[in-house]
């Protein structure tokens, strides 16, 4: 038997994540394989498991002792090597395993890295993972017989995302940021028409030309100044591991991530009649209408990719969207969060429908609303923080039966006037807000509520 005890910092509500070397550590990775193999034990599964990686410098050693953990616990191991976070999904389905582990820091600065996992077709998230942290402090047992095989699915998968796409004349700017997509990246856009400007390809986790956060204003300039040069049609941006999107349109807008589902739901809402779609909590009102008007019953859910697939499972949804860029597409796709192939499906609407993403946001009416607005506070505190902002903003804000209030995920009030949201983010030491009105006065107010709330955590934000 072999126990292990993490930092409890490290489990977290979507996945494992750390400081390399501080809070998470070679050794823990090699528990985490090994616990991960009792957990697979005690559901009787076959123990196959494919475990992938991005391009931070931690990755491959993380890898390799996540990997000797689970041969150790007697699990097959397919090493498909550094690639996208949907690449490693795309493996799972692919490969038939049992299991899928990917080694990625996300979009979080250089010296973090985590553990994303899925475990018998499902999103390995929650109690899962505190659970996981239990039999590891308990002990796991070692098991003969485990042995790992290095194997590429690079090939395909730029098959299968590049399958059936005709993206026509366009002229695209791609910015992988010096993430896990960029070789991807330069495989499928010199088999795809039109003209295709591709920025930082190279896999570097030091991210030497801009942090790979595709729905950060600030990271997304280069892009937009390579939209303007190139007079190019869109611009592309693709977080660290490929998994989060970021558009910028023809006259240099950043395109919402709710939005932007709004705009995919136009042709994939008709091939599903009446069936859910989804947005999470920070989800304007205007992308809910819009979604709504394609005949989709759109609903609210919370925010996390963890969160959004299971629930699409439950659901049997086509198709979800987040603020933060996460998209999941399952028509005539797998339904996990696939920056690369959500491109491919813009260019392919674009072209098909002969209406690009800059029309469509011509054809919005006016929106006021906040872009996501981040509030630093520390990962010991912040839970705390929301303890006291629930408290305040229904004893302030709430109606009679409390209807108004929604508690979800974090807090959020609705008025005559729009709505406020803040919620902790379960990825970084910080709090997220948004608010929207039905006008900018209306949404002053609203922001005015919300900075009263925070004032009652001794927090506040900038707008």
């Amino acid at each position: 038997m072999s126990s292990h005890q993490f930092d409890p910092s490290i489990l977290r509500a979507y996945d494992i994540r750390g400081i390399y070397d501080q809070t998470l550590t070679d050794a823990d990775a090699f528990a985490i394989g090994l616990a991960f193999t009792a957990c697979m034990d005690a559901r009787g599964l076959a123990k196959r498991i494919a475990v992938g990686r991005d391009g931070r410098l931690s990755s491959p050693a993380l890898a390799s002792h996540l990997i000797d953990g689970l041969v150790a616990g007697g699990a097959t191991v397919f090493d498909i090597g550094c690639g996208p976070t949907p690449m490693l999904y795309y493996a799972n389905d692919a490969l038939a395993t049992d299991a899928a582990i990917q080694v990625t820091g996300s979009h979080n600065p250089p010296t973090h890295n985590g553990f994303k996992m899925i475990m018998d077709g499902a999103v390995f998230f929650g109690d899962d993972i505190t659970h996981l942290g239990t039999v590891s402090a308990t002990g796991s047992t070692r098991h003969d017989g485990g042995h790992a095989t290095e194997i590429s699915i690079f090939d395909d998968y730029v098959a299968r995302i590049l399958h059936g796409a005709d993206v026509g004349n366009v002229t695209a700017v791609w910015d992988c940021g010096n993430g896990a997509s960029g070789e991807v990246t330069d495989a499928l856009t010199c088999q795809l028409s039109g003209t295709h400007h591709v920025l930082f390809s190279k896999i570097d986790g030091t991210f030497p030309n801009h942090h790979p956060n595709p729905v950060d204003p600030e990271t997304l300039d280069m892009l937009r100044d390579a939209v303007a040069a190139h007079k190019a049609d869109l611009g592309i941006g693709f977080d660290g591991d490929g998994d989060r999107i970021g558009l910028i349109d023809a006259k240099g807008r950043q395109v919402p991530g709710d939005l932007l589902t709004a705009y995919l739901a136009l042709d994939i809402a008709p091939k599903h009649q009446g069936r859910p779609m989804l947005l999470d909590v920070k989800s304007s009102d205007m992308a809910m209408s819009l979604i709504a008007a394609t005949g989709a019953d759109a609903q609210i859910w919370k925010t996390g990719h963890s969160h959004m697939k299971k629930r699409m499972a439950e659901l049997d949804v086509p198709l979800a969207g987040e603020m933060s860029g996460h998209i999941f597409i399952k028509d005539d796709y797998y339904g996990f969060d696939d920056a690369i192939y959500v491109a491919l499906r813009v260019l392919g609407q674009m072209h098909r429908t002969g209406q690009s993403i800059t029309a469509f946001m011509d054809s919005l009416p006016p929106q006021f609303a906040t872009p996501e607005l981040r509030i630093d506070c520390d990962d010991s505190k912040k839970f705390t923080a929301m303890d006291a902002l629930a408290s305040f903003a229904t004893t302030r804000f709430g109606n009679d039966d409390m209807s108004n209030i929604s508690l979800v995920d974090g807090v959020r009030v609705r008025s005559a006037s729009g709505w406020w949201l803040v919620r902790a983010s379960n990825t970084e030491a910080a709090l997220v807000a948004r608010a929207e009105g039905a006008s900018q006065a209306a949404l002053d107010g609203l922001i005015g509520d919300l900075r009263e709330t925070l004032s009652h955590a001794n927090l506040t934000v900038k707008v």
